[in-house]
C-alpha cells in the first residue's frame, strides 16, 4: 500500500487499566508490526492515530499511545539518517470522536430512553470533540502536510463539560434534568482525569498551512536506546506480568502518573 492509516487500539481507559498486557500487545506491539511492515513493503505514508490521552498520561491506555508515537517518531528519524528517502512517519492526536463507539452521546441517548439516570463520572469533568467527518478530514489531510516524523496536533475548538452535555440532550429529549431525569455522579474511573491535554508541558506547536492542523514539538527519542526497552515490555506482556509492564511503562515515560489506580504505588517506588 502507499498509505497506511493505522487507527487499530484498544481505546476504552478503565478496560486498559485492567488489562495492561493486553493493551501493550495491540497498541504497541500492533503498532510496531504495522510500522516496520511499512518499510519493510515499501509504503510511502504510514498515519498513525493517537490520542490526547497520550499527553502526560494518567491511565495504560493513554501511555501505550505515547509508547507507539515514540516508536513510530524514532523509527522515522533513524531512517531519515540511514538513507534519507524511506516511509513518511505521521502521527495525528485528537480528542473524543462525537458518536464513535463507546462515546457518550449514545450512551445517554439510551440512558434517556430508558428514562434514566443519566450517568456522569465527575460534575467538573470536561473532553474535547470533534464529529466522525472532521476527524477523517484532519486525518486524510496531515499526510499531505506531513514531511515524515512529526506529530500533529488538531484544534478541538473548546472543551465540553460533559454534565452539561447531559443537560442540554435530556431537554432536547423534552424533559427536564433533576425532574424527568435524574443525572447520577458515579465517579472518576480508573485512571480518568477531569481534563484532557493536547500538549505536555515541554510542548510547544508550530502552525501549518491548514488553520486546524499544528505541529508538536516533543521529546525525540534515540531507536536504539529504546529497542531493548521495548523488547523488555513485549516480554512482560506476552507472561501476562501486569505489574512489571506498567513499572516498565512508567520508565520509557516518566510524565506517566497513574490517578485513581492501584498503579499509583509503582509511582511512590519509582520516586525513592
Amino acid at each position: 500500500p502507499d498509505i497506511v492509516y493505522h487507527a487499530a487500539a484498544h481505546k476504552h481507559v478503565p478496560l486498559m487499566e485492567n488489562n495492561p498486557s493486553e493493551c501493550v500487545l495491540a497498541n504497541v506491539l500492533g503498532s510496531r508490526n504495522v510500522a516496520d511492515m511499512a518499510v519493510k513493503y515499501g509504503s510511502d505514508s504510514f498515519v498513525m492515530v493517537s490520542t490526547d490521552k497520550a499527553v502526560n498520561p494518567t491511565n495504560v491506555m493513554g501511555c501505550s499511545k505515547r509508547i507507539a508515537e515514540i516508536y513510530v517518531q524514532s523509527l522515522a528519524k533513524k531512517l531519515a539518517k540511514q538513507n534519507g528517502k524511506s516511509t513518511r512517519f505521521i502521527t495525528t492526536r485528537f480528542g473524543n470522536v462525537l458518536g464513535s463507539n463507546g462515546s457518550v452521546i449514545p450512551l445517554f441517548r439510551k440512558q434517556i430512553e430508558k428514562g434514566g439516570p443519566v450517568t456522569v463520572t465527575h460534575p467538573d469533568i470536561i473532553r474535547y470533540f470533534m464529529t466522525i467527518p472532521e476527524a477523517c478530514q484532519l486525518v486524510l489531510e496531515a499526510v499531505t502536510l506531513g514531511n515524515g516524523g512529526e506529530i500533529f496536533i488538531f484544534d478541538m475548538g473548546q472543551p465540553v463539560k460533559i454534565a452539561d452535555l447531559a443537560k442540554k440532550m435530556i431537554r432536547l429529549s423534552g424533559l427536564e434534568p433533576g425532574v424527568d431525569i435524574q443525572i447520577e455522579y458515579t465517579g472518576l474511573r480508573p485512571g480518568e482525569k477531569l481534563f484532557e491535554e493536547l500538549l505536555n508541558n515541554e510542548e510547544l506547536v508550530k502552525p501549518t498551512s491548514h488553520d486546524k492542523i499544528m505541529i508538536a514539538n516533543v521529546r525525540e527519542y534515540d531507536y536504539d536506546d529504546m529497542l531493548c526497552m521495548y523488547d523488555k515490555l513485549f516480554k512482560y506482556a506476552q507472561e501476562n506480568q501486569n505489574y512489571l509492564v506498567v513499572r516498565t511503562m512508567k520508565e520509557m515515560v516518566p510524565e506517566y502518573k497513574s490517578q485513581n489506580s492501584v498503579y499509583q504505588q509503582i509511582d511512590s517506588e519509582l520516586k525513592k
